[in-house]
Protein backbone atom coordinates (compact mmCIF):
# COMPACT_ATOMS: atom_id res chain seq x y z
CA UNK A 1 0.00 0.00 0.00
CA UNK A 2 1.48 3.33 -1.07
CA UNK A 3 0.55 6.32 1.00
CA UNK A 4 1.28 9.96 0.38
CA UNK A 5 2.78 10.84 3.72
CA UNK A 6 2.48 14.47 4.74
CA UNK A 7 5.88 15.90 5.60
CA UNK A 8 6.45 19.13 7.42
CA UNK A 9 8.75 20.28 4.61
CA UNK A 10 7.59 18.53 1.40
CA UNK A 11 9.70 20.79 -0.83
CA UNK A 12 12.87 19.17 0.52
CA UNK A 13 11.87 15.81 -0.98
CA UNK A 14 13.30 13.78 1.89
CA UNK A 15 11.83 10.34 2.52
CA UNK A 16 12.17 8.38 5.78
CA UNK A 17 12.24 5.18 3.72
CA UNK A 18 14.18 5.89 0.53
CA UNK A 19 16.54 8.66 1.70
CA UNK A 20 17.12 11.85 -0.31
CA UNK A 21 15.47 11.94 -3.72
CA UNK A 22 18.22 14.20 -5.03
CA UNK A 23 20.52 11.17 -5.02
CA UNK A 24 20.30 8.77 -7.92
CA UNK A 25 18.29 5.61 -7.44
CA UNK A 26 21.35 3.42 -8.13
CA UNK A 27 23.49 5.29 -5.60
CA UNK A 28 20.89 4.87 -2.87
CA UNK A 29 20.47 1.19 -3.68
CA UNK A 30 24.22 0.53 -3.60
CA UNK A 31 24.59 2.43 -0.32
CA UNK A 32 21.77 0.56 1.41
CA UNK A 33 22.82 -2.83 0.05
CA UNK A 34 26.42 -2.25 1.17
CA UNK A 35 25.32 -1.19 4.65
CA UNK A 36 23.05 -4.22 4.97
CA UNK A 37 25.73 -6.65 3.75
CA UNK A 38 28.59 -5.28 5.84
CA UNK A 39 26.43 -4.88 8.93
CA UNK A 40 24.82 -8.31 8.73
CA UNK A 41 28.07 -10.20 8.11
CA UNK A 42 29.88 -8.22 10.79
CA UNK A 43 27.18 -8.80 13.40
CA UNK A 44 27.06 -12.52 12.62
CA UNK A 45 30.84 -12.66 13.06
CA UNK A 46 30.55 -10.73 16.33
CA UNK A 47 27.95 -13.12 17.74
CA UNK A 48 29.87 -16.18 16.55
CA UNK A 49 33.14 -14.88 18.00
CA UNK A 50 31.79 -15.16 21.54
CA UNK A 51 30.80 -18.76 20.81
CA UNK A 52 34.11 -19.99 19.36
CA UNK A 53 36.77 -18.01 21.23
CA UNK A 54 37.77 -19.70 24.49
CA UNK A 55 38.35 -16.47 26.40
CA UNK A 56 35.16 -14.78 25.15
CA UNK A 57 32.99 -17.80 26.00
CA UNK A 58 31.84 -16.36 29.33
CA UNK A 59 28.28 -15.96 30.47
CA UNK A 60 28.76 -12.26 31.12
CA UNK A 61 29.58 -11.66 27.46
CA UNK A 62 26.04 -12.72 26.60
CA UNK A 63 25.10 -9.06 26.97
CA UNK A 64 27.57 -8.20 24.18
CA UNK A 65 25.90 -10.86 22.05
CA UNK A 66 22.56 -9.21 22.82
CA UNK A 67 23.85 -5.91 21.44
CA UNK A 68 25.06 -7.73 18.32
CA UNK A 69 21.69 -9.41 17.91
CA UNK A 70 19.87 -6.07 18.10
CA UNK A 71 22.25 -4.61 15.52
CA UNK A 72 21.70 -7.67 13.32
CA UNK A 73 17.94 -7.07 13.26
CA UNK A 74 18.54 -3.48 12.15
CA UNK A 75 21.07 -4.36 9.45
CA UNK A 76 19.09 -7.41 8.35
CA UNK A 77 15.53 -6.01 8.41
CA UNK A 78 15.36 -2.22 8.62
CA UNK A 79 17.94 -1.31 5.96
CA UNK A 80 17.02 -4.06 3.42
CA UNK A 81 13.36 -2.96 3.62
CA UNK A 82 14.33 0.42 2.18
CA UNK A 83 16.34 -1.29 -0.56
CA UNK A 84 13.29 -3.35 -1.51
CA UNK A 85 11.13 -0.22 -1.74
CA UNK A 86 13.71 1.43 -4.02
CA UNK A 87 13.86 -1.67 -6.21
CA UNK A 88 10.07 -1.61 -6.49
CA UNK A 89 10.23 1.96 -7.75
CA UNK A 90 8.20 3.39 -4.85
CA UNK A 91 8.91 6.60 -3.02
CA UNK A 92 6.99 6.48 0.26
CA UNK A 93 5.33 3.52 1.89
CA UNK A 94 3.65 4.10 5.22
CA UNK A 95 3.49 0.40 6.15
CA UNK A 96 7.19 -0.14 5.50
CA UNK A 97 8.11 3.05 7.33
CA UNK A 98 6.19 2.09 10.46
CA UNK A 99 7.64 -1.42 10.35
CA UNK A 100 11.14 0.08 10.19
CA UNK A 101 10.44 2.51 13.00
CA UNK A 102 9.01 -0.27 15.20
CA UNK A 103 12.12 -2.46 14.72
CA UNK A 104 14.48 0.50 15.09
CA UNK A 105 12.92 1.68 18.39
CA UNK A 106 12.75 -1.89 19.71
CA UNK A 107 16.42 -2.58 18.95
CA UNK A 108 17.44 0.87 20.21
CA UNK A 109 15.88 0.25 23.62
CA UNK A 110 17.35 -3.26 23.78
CA UNK A 111 20.79 -1.86 22.94
CA UNK A 112 20.55 0.82 25.64
CA UNK A 113 19.61 -1.69 28.35
CA UNK A 114 22.21 -4.18 27.11
CA UNK A 115 24.96 -1.54 27.19
CA UNK A 116 24.04 -0.78 30.78
CA UNK A 117 24.17 -4.51 31.58
CA UNK A 118 27.58 -4.83 29.87
CA UNK A 119 29.00 -1.95 31.94
CA UNK A 120 27.52 -3.37 35.15
CA UNK A 121 28.92 -6.85 34.41
CA UNK A 122 32.39 -5.48 33.59
CA UNK A 123 32.41 -3.53 36.85
CA UNK A 124 31.66 -6.61 38.95
CA UNK A 125 34.07 -8.77 36.95
CA UNK A 126 37.03 -6.44 37.53
CA UNK A 127 36.30 -4.86 40.91
CA UNK A 128 34.77 -7.68 42.94
CA UNK A 129 35.77 -11.16 43.98
CA UNK A 130 34.99 -14.29 42.03
CA UNK A 131 32.42 -15.35 44.62
CA UNK A 132 30.39 -12.18 44.01
CA UNK A 133 30.65 -12.57 40.25
CA UNK A 134 29.47 -16.19 40.44
CA UNK A 135 26.09 -14.97 41.66
CA UNK A 136 25.43 -13.92 38.06
CA UNK A 137 24.10 -17.32 37.00
CA UNK A 138 23.01 -18.44 33.56
CA UNK A 139 19.39 -18.61 34.68
CA UNK A 140 19.46 -15.00 35.88
CA UNK A 141 21.01 -13.85 32.60
CA UNK A 142 18.41 -15.75 30.58
CA UNK A 143 15.47 -14.24 32.46
CA UNK A 144 17.04 -10.79 32.29
CA UNK A 145 17.53 -10.96 28.51
CA UNK A 146 14.02 -12.27 27.91
CA UNK A 147 12.64 -9.51 30.10
CA UNK A 148 14.60 -6.86 28.19
CA UNK A 149 13.31 -8.02 24.80
CA UNK A 150 9.72 -8.37 26.03
CA UNK A 151 9.60 -5.00 27.79
CA UNK A 152 11.24 -3.13 24.92
CA UNK A 153 8.96 -4.82 22.37
CA UNK A 154 5.89 -3.72 24.33
CA UNK A 155 7.16 -0.15 24.64
CA UNK A 156 7.92 0.03 20.92
CA UNK A 157 4.53 -1.42 19.99
CA UNK A 158 2.55 0.84 22.31
CA UNK A 159 3.56 3.92 20.34
CA UNK A 160 1.23 2.74 17.54
CA UNK A 161 -1.65 1.89 19.88
CA UNK A 162 -4.07 4.84 20.12
CA UNK A 163 -1.27 7.05 18.77
CA UNK A 164 0.40 7.47 22.13
CA UNK A 165 3.70 8.76 20.79
CA UNK A 166 5.30 10.88 18.13
CA UNK A 167 4.71 9.63 14.56
CA UNK A 168 8.11 9.28 12.94
CA UNK A 169 6.76 8.67 9.44
CA UNK A 170 4.27 11.52 9.13
CA UNK A 171 5.82 13.74 11.83
CA UNK A 172 2.41 14.51 13.29
CA UNK A 173 2.97 15.76 16.83
CA UNK A 174 0.17 14.75 19.17
CA UNK A 175 1.50 16.82 22.01
CA UNK A 176 1.52 13.86 24.45
CA UNK A 177 4.87 14.77 25.96
CA UNK A 178 4.41 12.90 29.33
CA UNK A 179 4.44 9.46 27.66
CA UNK A 180 7.57 10.22 25.60
CA UNK A 181 9.30 11.84 28.58
CA UNK A 182 8.55 8.86 30.82
CA UNK A 183 9.93 6.35 28.33
CA UNK A 184 12.98 8.51 27.67
CA UNK A 185 13.84 8.82 31.35
CA UNK A 186 13.22 5.20 32.42
CA UNK A 187 14.48 3.32 29.38
CA UNK A 188 17.13 5.70 28.03
CA UNK A 189 18.48 8.28 30.46
CA UNK A 190 18.68 6.05 33.56
CA UNK A 191 20.39 3.05 31.82
CA UNK A 192 22.89 5.32 30.05
CA UNK A 193 23.69 7.04 33.34
CA UNK A 194 24.24 3.67 35.01
CA UNK A 195 26.57 2.59 32.19
CA UNK A 196 28.56 5.82 32.42
CA UNK A 197 28.86 5.51 36.21
CA UNK A 198 30.01 1.88 35.99
CA UNK A 199 32.70 2.66 33.42
CA UNK A 200 34.00 5.66 35.39
CA UNK A 201 34.00 3.64 38.60
CA UNK A 202 35.73 0.69 36.91
CA UNK A 203 38.50 2.87 35.50
CA UNK A 204 39.07 4.48 38.88
CA UNK A 205 39.22 1.13 40.71
CA UNK A 206 41.59 -0.43 38.18
CA UNK A 207 43.99 2.50 38.48
CA UNK A 208 43.92 2.08 42.26
CA UNK A 209 44.72 -1.62 41.95
CA UNK A 210 47.62 -0.99 39.61
CA UNK A 211 49.06 1.74 41.81
CA UNK A 212 49.67 -0.72 44.63
CA UNK A 213 53.32 -1.82 44.72
CA UNK A 214 52.52 -5.46 45.53
CA UNK A 215 49.76 -5.82 42.92
CA UNK A 216 50.63 -8.08 40.00
CA UNK A 217 47.73 -8.41 37.60
CA UNK A 218 47.22 -11.85 36.02
CA UNK A 219 46.96 -12.06 32.27
CA UNK A 220 43.21 -12.73 32.44
CA UNK A 221 42.73 -9.50 34.38
CA UNK A 222 44.50 -7.55 31.64
CA UNK A 223 42.35 -9.28 29.02
CA UNK A 224 39.19 -8.41 30.94
CA UNK A 225 40.23 -4.80 31.24
CA UNK A 226 41.09 -4.64 27.52
CA UNK A 227 37.60 -5.96 26.70
CA UNK A 228 36.10 -3.42 29.09
CA UNK A 229 37.93 -0.63 27.26
CA UNK A 230 36.50 -1.91 23.97
CA UNK A 231 33.03 -1.87 25.52
CA UNK A 232 33.66 1.72 26.61
CA UNK A 233 34.49 2.73 23.03
CA UNK A 234 31.36 0.95 21.81
CA UNK A 235 29.33 2.92 24.37
CA UNK A 236 30.89 6.21 23.19
CA UNK A 237 30.21 5.36 19.53
CA UNK A 238 26.59 4.65 20.41
CA UNK A 239 26.28 8.09 22.01
CA UNK A 240 27.99 9.81 19.07
CA UNK A 241 25.54 8.30 16.58
CA UNK A 242 22.31 8.52 18.56
CA UNK A 243 22.56 11.68 20.68
CA UNK A 244 22.28 14.12 17.72
CA UNK A 245 19.04 12.50 16.59
CA UNK A 246 17.74 12.43 20.17
CA UNK A 247 18.41 16.15 20.54
CA UNK A 248 16.68 16.93 17.23
CA UNK A 249 13.74 14.73 18.20
CA UNK A 250 13.35 16.64 21.47
CA UNK A 251 13.61 20.02 19.75
CA UNK A 252 11.08 18.96 17.11
CA UNK A 253 8.39 18.70 19.79
CA UNK A 254 8.81 22.42 20.50
CA UNK A 255 9.91 23.87 17.17
CA UNK A 256 9.71 21.97 13.91
CA UNK A 257 13.07 20.94 12.49
CA UNK A 258 13.90 20.67 8.83
CA UNK A 259 12.90 17.30 7.40
CA UNK A 260 16.26 16.98 5.71
CA UNK A 261 18.13 17.35 9.01
CA UNK A 262 15.65 15.18 10.89
CA UNK A 263 15.74 12.13 8.60
CA UNK A 264 19.44 12.36 7.76
CA UNK A 265 20.30 12.25 11.46
CA UNK A 266 17.88 9.35 11.89
CA UNK A 267 19.71 7.35 9.21
CA UNK A 268 23.04 8.30 10.77
CA UNK A 269 21.84 6.81 14.05
CA UNK A 270 20.62 3.64 12.35
CA UNK A 271 23.96 3.18 10.56
CA UNK A 272 25.64 2.63 13.94
CA UNK A 273 24.42 -0.98 13.78
CA UNK A 274 26.67 -1.55 10.75
CA UNK A 275 29.97 -0.51 12.32
CA UNK A 276 29.82 -1.74 15.92
CA UNK A 277 31.12 -5.21 15.02
CA UNK A 278 34.00 -3.64 13.05
CA UNK A 279 34.93 -1.62 16.13
CA UNK A 280 35.31 -4.79 18.21
CA UNK A 281 37.46 -6.42 15.54
CA UNK A 282 39.78 -3.42 15.34
CA UNK A 283 40.19 -2.73 19.06
CA UNK A 284 40.10 -6.18 20.70
CA UNK A 285 42.61 -8.90 19.89
CA UNK A 286 40.33 -11.77 20.89
CA UNK A 287 37.51 -10.61 18.64
CA UNK A 288 40.02 -9.96 15.87
CA UNK A 289 41.49 -13.45 16.19
CA UNK A 290 38.01 -14.98 16.19
CA UNK A 291 37.10 -12.99 13.06
CA UNK A 292 40.21 -14.31 11.31
CA UNK A 293 39.37 -17.89 12.26
CA UNK A 294 35.80 -17.46 11.08
CA UNK A 295 36.95 -15.97 7.79
CA UNK A 296 39.36 -18.84 7.23
CA UNK A 297 36.68 -21.36 8.11
CA UNK A 298 34.14 -19.81 5.73
CA UNK A 299 36.43 -18.95 2.83
CA UNK A 300 39.43 -21.31 2.95
CA UNK A 301 37.85 -24.75 3.14
CA UNK A 302 38.83 -27.26 0.46
CA UNK A 303 36.38 -29.55 -1.27
CA UNK A 304 35.57 -32.63 0.77
CA UNK A 305 34.99 -35.74 -1.32
CA UNK A 306 33.81 -39.14 -0.13
CA UNK A 307 34.82 -42.34 -1.89
CA UNK A 308 33.06 -45.68 -1.65
CA UNK A 309 35.78 -47.60 -3.50
CA UNK A 310 37.41 -50.51 -1.72
CA UNK A 311 41.16 -50.11 -1.31
CA UNK A 312 43.91 -52.20 0.25
CA UNK A 313 44.79 -51.49 3.86
CA UNK A 314 47.40 -48.76 4.24
CA UNK A 315 46.82 -47.24 0.81
CA UNK A 316 45.60 -43.64 0.86
CA UNK A 317 42.81 -42.59 -1.47
CA UNK A 318 43.60 -40.80 -4.71
CA UNK A 319 42.59 -37.40 -3.27
CA UNK A 320 43.65 -36.30 0.21
CA UNK A 321 40.87 -34.93 2.32
CA UNK A 322 41.99 -31.76 4.07
CA UNK A 323 39.51 -29.73 6.05
CA UNK A 324 40.40 -26.33 7.51
CA UNK A 325 38.45 -25.95 10.71
CA UNK A 326 38.37 -23.73 13.75
CA UNK A 327 40.84 -24.97 16.41
CA UNK A 328 39.16 -27.07 19.05
CA UNK A 329 36.03 -27.84 17.03
CA UNK A 330 36.99 -30.99 15.16
CA UNK A 331 34.31 -33.43 16.27
CA UNK A 332 35.78 -36.29 14.30
CA UNK A 333 39.52 -36.11 14.89
CA UNK A 334 39.72 -35.05 18.52
CA UNK A 335 41.38 -37.57 20.88
CA UNK A 336 38.25 -37.70 23.00
CA UNK A 337 36.15 -38.59 19.97
CA UNK A 338 38.67 -41.14 18.77
CA UNK A 339 38.75 -42.93 22.11
CA UNK A 340 34.96 -43.17 22.41
CA UNK A 341 33.51 -46.58 21.95
CA UNK A 342 36.87 -48.36 22.25
CA UNK A 343 38.22 -47.20 18.90
CA UNK A 344 41.38 -48.79 17.67
CA UNK A 345 44.80 -47.17 17.77
CA UNK A 346 44.92 -47.42 13.97
CA UNK A 347 42.03 -44.92 13.70
CA UNK A 348 43.78 -42.55 16.11
CA UNK A 349 47.04 -42.71 14.20
CA UNK A 350 45.32 -42.02 10.89
CA UNK A 351 43.66 -38.98 12.43
CA UNK A 352 46.84 -36.90 12.66
CA UNK A 353 46.84 -33.21 13.44
CA UNK A 354 49.25 -30.77 11.84
CA UNK A 355 49.54 -27.02 11.68
CA UNK A 356 49.88 -25.07 8.45
CA UNK A 357 50.04 -21.29 8.16
CA UNK A 358 48.86 -20.87 11.75
CA UNK A 359 45.68 -22.95 11.21
CA UNK A 360 44.70 -26.39 12.36
CA UNK A 361 44.66 -28.89 9.49
CA UNK A 362 43.38 -32.38 10.12
CA UNK A 363 44.03 -35.20 7.72
CA UNK A 364 41.61 -38.10 7.77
Amino acid sequence: MVSNMSHAFPTEEVSPVTLNDHWSRLARLILLASMAAVGSVGNVFMISAVMIEDYLRKRGNTFIVNVGLADLLVSGLVIPASAVVILAGLKDNLTVCRFQWFIAVWCFLVTVLSLAAVAWENYFRLCYSVDVYQKLTKRKITFLLLGIWAACGCISGMQFYSDLSFDYCTRNDLGLIPYQATVSVIFVFVPLSIALFCYVRTGYQVRRFRSRPNFKAPVTFNWDYALTQTNMYSFVIFLVFWVPFGVVLAIDNVNKVSGKVFYNLAWLAISKSCINSILYGVLNRHFRGAYINLFQYCCCKTTVSFSRRQRPEGVRPSGDVRVHIIPGYNMYCSPQRANEGGRSKRFTDRCASTRANGREVYEL
